[in-house]
């Protein structure tokens, strides 16, 4: 906790200033994939909804430069202006996220102690670290909201944060995804198993 606290004092950063009403208007086209005011339906794409906005330019403007790689949102991107990728962080930062629901038979508990106590054996910290005892983020860091993000997502995002080190073991050349800060979450993904990985991701998404 006082290393995030640490980070967070030291960081630099800038925050975002879009406009969300253009946001708004520039979202529209998005509807299908991300749903109305950014909370999609289909486990497979994000929700956006009340993610900080700071945290979401980041992301649209790593996308642009294939600091993180989707092919899908490559294509996306491509046209936006820095004023575009602005105001829609904006507008999606100000809407209110659905609940998310985890699955009955999910295992809730294995979830619950990584995210509390992370993985001492294997050195995974805490979620709560970064993350917060209720999946809020910090903003200011730019660590993501995780509260009721879609189950899937967060397992596919986990799975290609560890895919890294996989890569580097192997010889491999599958996609990954190493745009987190310092190496912060390829170093926590890269000591869970599968399992665990499913069962946070299911704890997360219930989480609020």
């Amino acid at each position: 906790l006082i290393f995030t606290a640490t980070l967070v004092l030291i960081s630099t950063h800038t925050f975002a200033a879009g406009d969300a009403a253009l946001g708004q208007t520039k979202a529209a086209t998005s509807i299908g994939c991300l749903g109305v005011n950014g909370n999609s339906v289909v486990p497979s794409f994000p929700k956006l909804a009340g993610q900080s906005e700071d945290y979401l330019l980041k992301q649209l403007q790593d996308f642009k430069s294939s600091a993180r790689i989707d092919g899908m949102m490559a294509g996306i991107v491509a046209p936006l202006t820095d004023a575009d990728m602005a105001n829609l962080a904006a507008y999606y930062a100000a809407q209110a996220v659905s609940q998310g629901v985890a699955k009955k038979d999910a295992n809730i508990a294995l979830g619950q102690k990584i995210y509390r106590g992370g993985k001492k054996e294997t050195g995974v910290t805490a979620c709560i670290a970064c993350h917060g005892p209720k999946g809020l983020g910090i903003p200011s860091a730019k660590f993501p909201a995780l509260s009721a993000q879609h189950a899937e997502y967060i397992a596919v995002q986990l799975k290609a944060f560890r895919q890294y080190s996989i890569n580097e073991q192997t010889g491999s050349d599958e996609v990954v995804r190493d745009n987190d800060y310092e190496g912060m979450m390829r170093n926590v993904a890269k000591g869970l198993t599968t399992i665990e990985i499913e069962a946070l991701a299911q704890y997360v998404a219930g989480l609020h």
